[in-house]
């Protein structure tokens, strides 16, 4: 009798933080069929910009952000599409200023995954947060390797 009740009370209290759960994300932002739909064009576009990385012929970073964009890296944010094109754009270091740069390395696929998309719309504006995970041989018929993890 006793395990029935101690399954109960876990039963219970497991779907009392659900509910507290779903009452502070409904709190934090009205879902409606258009947020919806929104956030899903939102991620698809990060989806795309992570796809680009892996392209042999890429397009330019900024053309997947809206002229008011904001790109925050790290501790360094880029506004506007010249400000975001700055902050992929970077010249090479002045001769002399250090080492020489390397030799162009060959050029590999490699893939991109986005996990953990948390993106919050506001009416007419959004912002997101993801975790990005870059996997890439270290020579060419190289299996993939995790290199990278970052949030952005």
């Amino acid at each position: 009798m006793k395990m029935i009740s101690i399954r109960q009370a876990a039963a219970v209290a497991l779907c009392a933080m659900a509910l507290a759960g779903a009452q502070s994300v409904q709190a934090q932002e009205k879902m409606t069929a258009q947020s919806l739909i929104d956030r899903q064009q939102i991620l698809d576009q990060i989806t795309r910009y992570y796809y680009n990385f892996g392209l042999m012929e890429r397009r330019a970073e900024d053309s997947f952000y809206t002229e008011d964009g904001v790109l925050i890296l790290g501790t360094k944010r880029y506004e506007g599409k010249e400000g975001i094109k700055s902050a992929y754009n970077r010249p090479p270091p002045a001769p002399g200023a250090g080492a020489e740069p390397a030799a162009p390395r060959e050029r590999l696929p490699f893939n991109i995954t986005v996990d953990n998309a948390l993106i919050v719309v506001h009416g007419n504006t959004a912002t997101s947060q993801v975790i990005f995970t870059e996997y890439r041989p270290e020579k060419k018929g190289d299996p993939m390797k995790m290199t990278t993890q970052g949030k952005e």
